[in-house]
């Protein structure tokens, strides 16, 4: 294969050759002498010739011929994907960090059917299709339209919510598929020229130029892979680990497309971009897409190790309230799953409550600070070290402080359980304009969210996880979730207050609250039961009419 020139080299030939351009400089002061000297006779004038262009110094010649040759070795392989699904769910062109909202190619013409544009590249001869999971979820017809024009319909072969991945199918001849070649994205180094190829804005077969500005990033991924529910609250998430950060311009359309390095193999996955629009990407690292993508084409799903902890990372304050040394660095256990492999390995999670800048912390359970030797500096470091290094039925051993003192547990691994404990969340609030508003985003309290929050396993109610500025709810003191604990894989926020009841009302889920709310009307002083730290008491708010637009 022809080898592209790398991207300092670049840097210096493009230095050399800009800096070695001239350009012709016109001095006032002569033109004004010129013009009180008799002009001379003349001969007419001959016809203006075209300018001709001066031929690309070597630096730009290089340049050119590298891009060049990335993007006609893998364009033919990037397709634009388009979707089209049902009211419930909308699959965005590409979401953004942190909390993926929608983004819509088209506005829906009617309450029914919704579509949506995003990118994929072909992995082989058999027409099987990598793209994102949040590109394909949900989607009732999908289509693929390749590089020459041929649109062909496609089905969907397997899905994978926690690392944001998927793969369909087509039907089209072996020797029109163009597969990719793969790079390790564990030899990547920030600073690597990396291109990024898809359909921003359905634009197909768009490539743009930067560089790797981070690695080791982690991106949240929701459950609901990056979808909002119908009434815009945003669901609990995965953690995926090692994403690669770019300054390669990516826009709504590029998820599911390719981030490659300067010989146009595929370093990663385009997948989401930061909410600001600072102009920074984010890429799923290849070394994620080779060990999903063949599990999701052979069983159609792949299975997560899985340990069964919520935790937290060590800072001074915990040290300190803990009697650690200040500097000691970890995971700290909050929570250990029942049944989980660390239960039945014998971790410990939390065992008291602190106060530490006004806030109730989890406190005194163990703290990981190696998982097979390798160093665990924060909570992080566990999540990636099992998703890079190890497999379900794999024995590990963690090395942990237990009071202080370390000892080692020998733990074997699961396969994380389907997303059952984080179940559809919502905006407790009527869609309708005009209709009676609360103003929070909360989520059906799971058996897990009430362990981790110290509730009895079998509590219900809904979990506020924020209060909206401006509402009735945060009129009315309502309190959000303060802590993040990751849950089965999940980050999810806890410590808001519980609502249990509306008006005396049970609530047991988020849909039991929007019923009550949308039976109420603007200016109905509504009374909640809520818990709050564990406590029960009552809280009075005033509904007011839903605005026209809410977040």
């Amino acid at each position: 294969m022809k080898r592209f020139i790398p991207l300092a080299l670049l840097t210096l030939l493009l230095v050399v050759a800009l800096t070695s351009i001239t350009m012709p400089v016109s001095t006032p002061g002569a033109a004004s002498a010129a013009v009180s000297v008799a002009a001379p006779a003349l001969a007419p004038a001959a016809a203006p010739q075209p300018a001709q262009s001066a031929p690309p110094s070597p630096g730009v010649a290089d340049l050119q011929t590298t891009l060049e040759g990335i993007y006609a070795q893998v364009n033919p392989s990037v397709v634009n994907i388009r979707v089209v699904e049902s009211s419930q769910g909308m699959s965005p062109l590409i979401p953004q960090m942190p909390g993926f909202p929608n983004l819509p190619f088209q506005q829906p013409q009617g309450p029914q059917i919704q579509q949506g544009l995003g990118s994929g590249f072909v992995w082989d001869a058999d027409g099987h299709i990598v793209t994102n999971n949040h590109v394909v979820d949900g989607a009732t017809k999908i289509s693929v339209t390749f590089s020459d024009g041929v649109t062909v319909p496609a089905t969907v072969v397997g899905t994978d919510p926690a690392s944001d991945m998927a793969v369909i199918q087509v039907d089209k001849n072996a020797d029109k598929l163009v597969p990719v070649q793969l790079f390790d994205s564990n030899q990547l180094k920030v600073g690597q020229l990396v291109a990024a190829i898809g359909n921003p804005f359905g634009l197909q077969g768009t490539m743009t130029v930067g560089y790797v500005s981070g690695l080791g990033r982690t991106l949240p991924v929701s459950s609901n892979n990056g979808q909002q529910s119908q009434q815009g609250m945003q669901l609990g998430s995965y953690t995926i680990p090692n994403i690669i950060q770019t300054d390669a311009s990516i826009n709504p359309g590029n998820s599911g497309g390719v981030l490659v390095d300067d010989q146009g193999r595929v370093v990663g996955v385009t997948t989401a971009i930061e909410r600001s629009g600072t102009g920074i990407g984010f890429a799923v690292p290849s070394a994620i897409v080779q060990k999903v993508v063949p599990a999701l084409i052979s069983t159609g799903h792949y299975d997560h190790p899985w340990i069964g902890i919520s935790g937290t990372t060590l800072n001074p304050d915990l040290n300190s309230a803990m009697s650690l040394p200040a500097q000691q660095r970890g995971a700290l256990v909050v929570q250990v799953l029942t049944n989980s492999p660390a239960a039945k390995a014998g971790v410990q999670g939390s065992s008291r409550q602190v106060t530490i800048n006004g806030e109730q912390v989890e406190v005194g359970g163990d703290v990981i600070v190696a998982v097979n030797g390798q160093p665990v500096n924060n909570f992080d470091d566990v999540v990636t070290y099992l998703a890079n290094n190890t497999q379900v039925g794999q024995a590990i051993t963690l090395t942990v402080l237990r009071n202080g003192q370390q000892m080692t547990l020998n733990v074997t691994l699961e396969a994380r359980p389907a997303a059952t404990a984080q179940q559809p969340s919502a905006n407790a609030a009527t869609p309708t304009p005009g209709g009676a508003y609360l103003g929070i985003l909360g989520q059906t309290l799971t058996s897990d969210l009430a362990q981790a929050m110290k509730l009895p396993a079998n509590q219900a109610g809904v979990l506020i996880q924020q209060v909206q500025s401006g509402s009735p709810a945060s009129a009315a003191g309502l309190r959000g979730s303060s802590q993040m604990v990751t849950i089965s894989g999940q980050q999810v926020s806890i410590g808001g207050d519980v609502i249990t009841a509306f008006n005396n009302q049970p609530v047991n889920t988020v849909q039991d609250l929007q019923g009550l709310i949308q039976n109420a009307k603007p200016g109905h002083q509504a009374t909640l039961t809520v818990l709050r730290n564990g406590q029960s008491m009552t809280v009075t708010v005033t509904l007011a009419a839903r605005p026209t637009s809410t977040p």
